[in-house]
């Protein structure tokens, strides 16, 4: 069956700081207190969108979550009117209030977990939404990421959405940030990866391990998924530990091809060999694992090699990579980069694009983005208004430029009147987006 990979991107949302809120995100933690630019990193994101439409992809959009948070500071014993909430707020836990207004839902990579109906049991695309447990900030996202899918897969007939799963440490679940899905042809069943960094119940040293075996077996589970045609992986400790928070940080995957650092897994022959022996019948795995020698690990974390999305552009036979710019202002990446496209390896370009706001606070392109492998049939069954063409970017655009910010400093939080700017710039957004449902 024909069906396309589809990419919703997170628009960034008008509180994005520099919170420095995510342990184990070396670039978060060295930007941590910097002042930020949400207008800029808005549009940066909205021109990579912009890119795609161009060249005939098909492009979503995520609307940024309600921020502040309300609930979560009144569940922390705050009160009184939304001013009073946020100055008690600023003046007694300053970091509970970061919290409330982290735009960290932009990167929705971490969403949820997809699987697509060519992989199910019941022939439904299939969501889970991430309940993030392991860092404070992005675990009140789950209960507005939930409500958001269901907006937009509002038939039951063709999606099902989870809810997250419990918020328990054995349930740790980072969404698809740890998951890739390899296969012939995106309309044909497919090999799903899923990726953990620890067993339940295991304790570990240096930065969290943030997904559990036993949250990626759950979702395998309440997907439907055939056990034949999955496959769980361990992440490499050594990666974790040098600041791949994600498997996205190390890894990423299009239809036949995995490109990976050679650190990226605990036995990287066993999982190869495990893809292969669930593949057999539909496709022949392409490997393409980048050396340590070549570009060690810290500058693949650095540079953000891997978290760039890897497309099939219509014209062309092999497959696109779209690295963040620092990539190519890397020696090591980009010597290895223009190497593998002078060669025969499946990847045959490298994009680059500007998303320097988003990258300064640990996220790359493929952060910025949820796959979702969709038929005709199921495109045309969700919400048409978040499918972008040039007009509805000019109008989001339009919406950005009139309400965002162009300079934001963590203490500009304590500001009451930042949290009118917010709900005014999201309602404006949802219009465009025809999601006032979600106001």
């Amino acid at each position: 069956m024909t069906a396309f990979e589809v990419n919703f991107d997170g628009l960034i949302g008008p509180s994005h700081n520099y919170g420095g809120l995510s342990d184990g995100n070396l670039a978060s933690a060295n930007h941590a207190g910097a002042v930020s630019n949400p207008r800029e990193a808005a549009l940066q994101g909205l021109e990579k969108m912009r890119k795609m439409v161009a060249v005939g992809l098909v492009q979503g959009v995520l609307p940024p979550l309600p921020r502040p948070n309300f609930d979560f500071l009144v569940s922390a014993g705050f009160s009184g009117t939304d001013a009073q909430i946020i100055e008690s707020a600023a003046r007694q836990a300053p970091h509970l209030l970061k919290a409330a207004y982290s735009a960290s839902n932009m990167w929705t990579a971490n969403a949820a977990t997809v699987s697509p109906s060519a992989d199910t049991k019941d022939g439904r695309l299939h969501f889970t939404t991430a309940n993030l447990s392991t860092m404070l900030h992005r675990s009140i996202e789950h209960p507005d990421t939930t409500a958001t899918l269901i907006s937009l897969f509002d038939n039951e007939d063709r999606f099902a959405v989870h809810s997250a799963l419990p918020m328990h440490p054995d349930f740790a679940d980072e969404g698809a940030a740890n998951h890739v899905r390899l296969c012939a042809e995106h309309g044909d069943p497919g090999v799903e990866l899923f990726v953990f960094g620890r067993l339940a119940g295991e304790n570990a040293t240096g930065f969290p391990a943030r997904q559990s075996r036993l949250a990626s077996e759950s979702i395998m589970r309440s997907h439907g998924l055939d056990p034949d045609r999955t496959v769980l992986a361990r992440q490499s400790v050594a990666a974790i530990n040098a600041g791949a928070f994600h498997n996205d940080v190390v890894c990423v995957g299009a239809l036949d091809t995995l490109f990976f650092h050679e650190l990226a897994f605990e036995d990287t022959d066993g999982v190869l060999d495990s893809i292969r022996k669930s593949a057999h019948g539909l496709f022949d795995l392409k490997s393409v694992m980048v050396p340590n020698v070549d570009v060690p690990i810290e500058d693949a974390i650095r540079s953000y090699l891997f978290n760039s999305q890897l497309l099939q552009m219509p014209g062309e036979d092999r497959l696109v990579l779209v690295a963040p710019t620092e990539t190519q202002e890397m020696d090591s990446t980009r010597l290895f980069c223009e190497k593998m496209i002078s060669g025969n390896a499946p990847i045959g370009r490298v994009e680059y694009v500007d998303v320097r706001q988003s990258m300064h606070n640990g996220g790359g392109p493929a952060c910025l983005r949820l796959r979702v492998v969709m038929t005709e049939t199921e495109i045309d069954a969700c919400h048409q208004g978040v499918l972008l063409d040039e007009q509805a970017i000019d109008e989001l655009q339009d919406v950005v430029r009139a309400t965002y910010r162009d300079r934001l400093a963590p203490s500009d939080l304590a500001d009451p009147k930042f949290a009118d700017e917010c709900r005014t710039a999201r309602e404006q957004i949802l219009a465009v987006l025809d999601l006032e449902s979600l106001a």
